[in-house]
């Protein structure tokens, strides 16, 4: 939308300043010079966030035919001890080698322009092409391959591995989207394929393959001998022996962190700049101060870390470039520096910030801003949401106000009709206005942030509802399910049934004497998995007898009894009075921002929830389960901030002596900016320290305190303990617990578990807690990959080569401290390159914490232990656990040892290593089955119901009651549960006859189905008709539309009425309406006993349309009209809910 009259483009080396660009206009100005093909255009942005934003933004305003694309950061810190991610490696080589002859827009974060990276020597030279037909010795590939830093493994799972199997070999190129399969005939390459990582399956085949080194240095034999050789020149005062970075570079293997080492490599390294013509054109967008910052950053983390003997470091004019000298660069080239304000020297853009053209909600014509505007300007607006689905609502949205913007498919089309009023999909931000020329409006700016707060509250609430849908996915045929109204029967798979000569999808069931019972698919939230005891052992019910009825009401008796015991406890603690901690203030807001890293949206809602529950006047109990390393910790800290900040003390207790140890570190490194004294008790700690932290809580001079049990010994008191942290609940036993129940009463208490026990879950489940769930992972974090395997030494030794030969550490567990040391020793054996240590709870604490310090400072990479190391020791360079003898830990230990695992964003692995299957118990298979399948991330949650099922729920409530959750398993118990206490809450006595749901049945006579065609997979249908089925709102019917449209496309027009259907059962069913029957010439309306319609409403009706509406007998509307097609029945039926909710309102109002 810019004419080039406001602008001019500077030529090799001048200098323009563009001002006055807000929002997205800067991407857009960018865009509209940067087409021309005989020069590519580089972007640099202030960081990451910036760098993606406007990369997305410009692929929206660019032509079709112009690449947009993003050179990644290394995402670590200058002088990590880790490497980048292998895919990050293996996008940046694929950019490098083709920016000699690429054509386009290069978007670079300022810090990684300031990177020097390897030279084009070495990038452009160490390719390697393989053509069908091509003469090829295996010998000869494998070395080049080595020399090019690909590792050779058993089976190929990311970039920059290959494996060899006889005349085939594997090999997954860096830069590439697939790895490839190689077959030989005799010395030839007789066919050449991609397949799909995790099947191993091929799947096309292809002629050529053009393979990239997998890591940004080579290996060769050459390459060593020069790193050896530039390591003795820089660090003359350090002994290399000491030192692992060389150790393992001399042995051919690529450390963690080696990245930061590059300079040894080569004689000079180059900048991105170099590998771009000289006539190119750079773009400086609002970088401000960031190269003075990180340079100043870099130099502040070379003096902190330079005196490290066994890990020196280079200086870091060796590995970046000085601010001065890249802007000597950029100055060579045509630049532009791009600024959102006025600029007195420069060609201004005057753009303005959007005007407020926000829906509001609450009045009469929501949309009057915008309305106003198109009225009040002549230029054309666009609208742009985030995905086709977004689209679709907000012009339904629209329409109803009566507004209609034409679909736009890009920016192109937009300038070239120019359409008063469009809209269009695009990842934008932020909007901008050219006066007379464009308003660019983006979703978040015409719904406030209403939009994006209502997909947080959706991604919690998700969190929880999602358990009952994953029990879906994990039905096959022949697994037990619980009907509400006929019992147990067993699952028989989807059907479509033609009923009225239309087709609707059906669940069929089968029960006792081959009896079937086809469930209409609207009816899903009738419908649960059993969980309750073995599979095996469920009982099948007979249709139409009575031991399901009497099963269920000997079961709801009983639940009346626990009900009332529940709420006799949930009572007593809400009358209790606590301290009610004040609002947070400005410092608890500094605190938050020095939070180093992004808050995922459960996180965020699990820090608000308990910051709500610590302000009420009610003692605090608060269960937060996530899954290990999503942040619980950070939660913990937040409400410890609060407390200590109101002059109370805080109280940490972990289970084992190492936790403690670790959490006194964190909670050190984030207090550290703060006045608070924090002080550890724990077995590392000597009897004159324990007896000084135990003076200093007794008198208050102490504000946190953390340490294991020794935290609840009599002796211990505090002067004002006001909030109690408990982590990892589920390793304190009975005793213990009893201890902090009585604490339970005055003073507030978090608990943090990835995996609660059963009971837990329980209580958090009936409402006794409160429960957050923290199920999203941090950004970029990669779930574990987990084998059940057979024990076998090339197994073991498979795993644990493939973690050392990219720099890892491993965890191997051995849980017999008799036969440890063997192991350790056979361990040391198989892989001689491996540094192995030991370590047990039995050691000495001095033995043990030296173990411990050597392995999280990588002087040992493979550490032998007993479960010891279950409980929140942080090392993000671990990223292999080998689990032996994995059948006799229990489901909540394997998750957490796994959990040890992938907390950075490499690939992480577990082996749970079994003996034969015959000689485990039948528990033992089910349970390594269950987390074999659980490998998602936040799977924690939903291991806890399963446990819940394989160990049985007696523990629950006393043994008495498992006889009952057998009889009607576990869903339905805790349903009925919630139903009493609810009631008995309310004030009423639970009336034991009244049917759990009465379901409102809608049939209109037509298709409301997912037709095959549209989604062929049966679990995936089966999963969204739970999903619409279990819709409460219309909001979680619209959100669902949306992701439907994203994934599988444009609704067909049966999937579209079942959603018009299912709405109108919500507004039915709030209405007291059992019942809706309508086909082509009318239909009828049955209510229920208790309707809450106006008897007057109705006979309004029948008086002023008599000819249409008619009542048969007292709970019955007849209507008679023609409604041949679909359309006609449902706006009829609308019209009519609208008329009856009117009148429901007014009556409710009135009384």
């Amino acid at each position: 939308m810019f004419k080039k009259a406001r602008f001019s483009v500077p030529t090799i080396g001048h200098r323009r300043d563009w001002g006055q660009l807000q929002g997205a206009a800067a991407a857009e100005a960018i865009a509209s010079v940067a087409h021309e093909p005989t020069r590519p255009t580089i972007v640099v942005c202030a960081d990451a966030l910036s760098a993606s934003r406007t990369a997305d933004a410009m692929r929206f305003f660019v032509d079709s035919d112009v690449i947009v694309e993003t050179f990644a950061d290394w995402e670590t810190l200058l002088y990590d001890t880790f490497s980048p991610n292998q895919e990050i490696i293996s996008d940046r080589l694929r950019l490098l080698t083709t920016l000699h002859r690429f054509q386009g827009i290069i978007v670079v974060p300022a810090t990684t322009l300031m990177h020097r990276i390897p030279p084009r020597s070495f990038t452009l030279a160490s390719s390697l092409s393989l053509d069908k037909g091509q003469l090829f010795d295996i010998d000869t590939v494998r070395t080049q391959l080595q020399s090019a830093a690909y590792v050779c493994v058993e089976t190929v799972y990311e970039p920059g591995e290959y494996a060899v199997r006889g005349s085939i070999m594997d090999i997954f190129p860096s830069g590439s989207a697939h790895p490839y399969r190689i077959d030989l005939f005799d010395n030839e390459i007789d066919s050449l394929r991609s397949f799909d990582p995790e099947t191993q399956r091929s799947l096309e085949r292809v002629d050529v393959i053009r393979l990239l080194p997998a890591r940004e240095f080579p290996l060769t034999t050459e390459a060593i001998q020069h790193f050896q050789d530039r390591w003795h020149q820089a660090f003359t005062n350090h002994d290399p022996r000491r030192a692992s970075i060389y150790q393992d570079i001399a042995s051919g293997i690529s450390p963690a962190g080696i990245e930061y080492y590059l300079p040894l490599f080569f004689d000079g390294l180059e900048c991105l700049l170099d590998y771009i013509p000289a006539e190119s054109l750079i773009c400086l967008n609002q970088i401000g101060n960031t190269l003075e910052n990180f340079w100043a950053d870099a130099g502040h983390r070379y003096e902190n870390l330079r005196y490290d003997i066994e890990r020196p470091i280079l200086p870091p004019e060796t590995i970046l470039f000085k601010p001065d000298t890249l802007l000597a660069r950029c100055n060579a080239m045509a630049r532009i520096d791009i600024h959102q304000e006025p600029h007195t020297r420069g060609d201004n853009f005057e753009t303005q910030s959007v005007p407020d053209v926000s829906i509001t909600e609450r009045s009469k014509h929501p949309v009057s801003k915008l309305d106003q505007f198109l009225a009040s300007h002549s230029e054309p607006v666009l609208l742009v949401t985030d995905s086709n689905g977004r689209r679709e609502v907000v012009i339904e949205l629209l329409t109803r106000h009566g507004m209609t913007p034409t679909s736009v498919d890009s920016w192109q089309t937009f300038r070239a009709q120019q359409p008063s009023f469009g809209i269009a999909v695009a990842q934008i931000e932020d909007g901008y206005h050219l006066p007379d020329a464009c308003l660019l409006l983006t979703e978040q700016e015409l719904f406030g942030e209403h939009v994006l707060q209502q997909r947080n509250r959706q991604q919690q609430k998700d969190a929880s509802s999602e358990l009952v849908i994953k029990s879906l996915t994990e039905l096959r045929i022949g697994a037990p399910v619980v009907h509400l109204d006929y019992g147990i029967g067993r699952y028989l798979g989807l059907q479509t049934l033609e009923v009225d000569g239309r087709a609707n999808e059906f669940l069929t069931l089968g029960y006792q004497d081959d009896a079937r019972l086809y469930v209409p698919v609207s009816s899903l939230h009738l419908i649960s998995r059993y969980s309750g005891s073995k599979e095996d052992l469920a009982p099948l019910n007979r249709l139409g007898g009575d031991s399901w009825e009497k099963a269920k009401r000997k079961a709801v008796e009983k639940i009346h009894d626990v009900a009332a015991e529940l709420l006799n406890i949930y009572a007593r603690r809400e009358s209790r009075v606590g301290h009610a901690f004040p609002e947070p203030d400005e410092s608890c807001a500094k605190f938050a921002a020095a939070f180093p890293f992004e808050e995922t949206p459960d996180q965020t809602a699990a820090i608000d929830r308990v910051i709500t529950d610590m302000t009420r006047q009610t003692p605090m109990d608060h269960l937060i389960c996530g899954d290990v390393g999503f942040g619980k910790t950070e939660v913990a800290m937040r409400a410890a901030f609060l407390a200590v900040n109101d002059g109370k003390q805080v109280a940490v207790l972990v289970p084992t002596t190492l936790l403690a140890q670790q959490h006194e570190e964190t909670f050190r490194d984030r207090f550290a900016d703060w006045p608070v004294s924090i002080a550890g008790m724990s077995r590392f700690n000597t009897r004159s320290e324990q007896n000084d932290v135990m003076a200093a809580a007794a008198s208050g001079d102490v504000d946190i305190v953390i340490g294991t049990h020794a935290l609840l010994q009599d002796k211990m008191t505090f002067k004002d303990l006001g909030l109690l942290i408990i982590d990892e609940e589920h390793r304190f036993g009975v005793r213990q617990k009893e201890k902090l129940k009585s604490l339970r009463s005055e003073v507030d208490i978090l608990t943090l578990t990835a995996t609660p026990i059963p009971r837990t879950l329980n209580m958090a489940m009936s409402g006794m807690r409160d429960l957050s769930i923290i199920a999203t992972p941090p950004a970029r974090r990669l779930s574990i990959r987990t084998f059940v395997r057979q024990r076998t030494e090339g197994l073991v030794k498979e795993a644990i080569t493939r973690e050392l030969m990219r720099g890892g550490q491993v965890y191997y567990l051995h849980n017999e401290v008799q036969t440890i040391e063997n192991t350790a020793r056979e361990i040391a054996q198989l892989i001689p390159e491996a540094r192995v240590v030991i370590g047990h709870g039995q050691m000495r604490e001095r033995q043990l914490e030296k173990v411990m310090s050597d392995f999280y400072h990588k002087r040992a990479n493979v550490l032998v232990c007993t479960t010891i190391i279950e409980t929140g020791i942080d090392i993000p360079s671990a990223n292999t656990i080998i689990m032996n003898r994995a059948d006799k830990l229990g489901l909540a230990q394997v998750h957490q040892l796994r959990g040890r695992v992938g907390r950075s964003h490499h690939q992480a692995y577990a082996y749970l290593l079994t003996p034969h299957p015959k000689v485990m118990t039948s528990d033992a298979v089910k349970r390594l089955d269950v987390i074999s399948d659980a490998e998602d991330l936040g799977a924690g949650y939903i291991l806890a119901t399963h446990d819940l099922e394989i160990r049985g729920a007696g523990e629950l409530l006393g043994e008495e009651q498992s006889g009952h959750l057998q009889a009607i398993g576990y869903s339905l118990f805790m349903e009925l549960l919630h139903r009493a206490v609810q009631a008995i809450r309310d004030g009423k006595t639970p009336n034991m006859d009244q049917p759990l749901y009465e379901d409102t049945e809608i049939n209109l006579h037509m298709p409301a189905l997912i037709p095959e065609d549209y989604l062929p997979d049966v679990t995936n249908r089966l999963v969204l008709y739970k999903r619409i089925a279990n819709a409460d709102t219309d909001e979680s019917l619209k959100d669902l539309q949306v992701e439907m449209i994203d994934r599988f496309g444009l609704l067909p027009e049966a999937t579209k009425s079942l959603f018009r259907v299912t709405q109108m059962k919500l507004r039915a069913d709030k209405l007291g309406i059992r019942r809706i029957d309508i086909g082509a010439t009318g239909g009828k309306i049955e209510f229920k006993q208790d309707t809450g319609i106006d008897p007057d409403s109705i006979i309004e009706l029948i008086q002023t349309e008599p000819h249409h509406y008619r009542l048969s007998g007292s709970h019955q509307l007849q209507i008679s009209e023609s409604m041949e097609k679909q359309q006609t029945r449902f706006n009829k039926l609308e019209r009519l809910l609208e008329r009856l909710e009117a009148r429901h309102q007014y009556v409710e109002q009135s009384a």
